[in-house]
């Protein structure tokens, strides 16, 4: 059974904005500092870095002062990041995609929450760190359960939840 996709155009705040903005920028500043430490790791010393070894460096990364600013936006989204670079490894071992690129801000952005960094009441999305709702234009019912969103924003500027069922 295939999932399926709800895409919804969203118009944040200025103040919301900020968080969206800081929470595409650490996530990809997580995913390029791990995958270069990963080829780092393989062409030094041969290791494969899997889920729970990028976690640990993760965790290294926040502590260290340089890189504190890792925690003012939500933990889940940098998590997911770590998932999603795991599953781009496995495909490229299994010959299923290319090896991953480092991501470049001038790309569209994205990030991904689980359930446990949003939820939506009367029709209003909140996500993790955010103090007010995010504006929806609601141009379709949203039918079942979902089990994560993705927030994203491509070059024109404009911003998007996808909701996955």
């Amino acid at each position: 059974m295939k999932n399926k996709v709800y895409k919804y155009r969203i118009y944040p705040t200025a103040e919301q904005k900020q968080l969206l903005a800081q929470t595409f920028g650490c996530v990809r500043v997580v995913w390029n500092n791990l995958l270069d430490w990963r080829n780092k790791e393989y062409s030094l010393n041969g290791n494969k870095i899997n889920y729970s070894k990028s976690s640990a460096h993760l965790t290294e990364l926040k502590n260290q002062e340089q890189f504190s600013w890792l925690n003012n936006v939500s933990s889940v989204a940098l998590q997911q990041t770590l998932r999603s670079q795991d599953a781009a490894f496995s495909n490229f071992f299994a010959k299923r995609a290319k090896y991953p690129n480092f991501k470049r801000k001038s790309s569209n952005q994205s990030f991904k929450l689980m359930s446990t960094a949003y939820h939506l009441k009367d029709g209003q999305l909140y996500i993790a760190k955010s103090t007010e709702p995010i504006n929806i234009r609601w141009s379709r019912p949203l039918e079942g359960k979902h089990s994560s969103i993705t927030i994203a924003k491509d070059c024109a500027d404009r911003y998007f939840v996808s909701f996955c069922s």
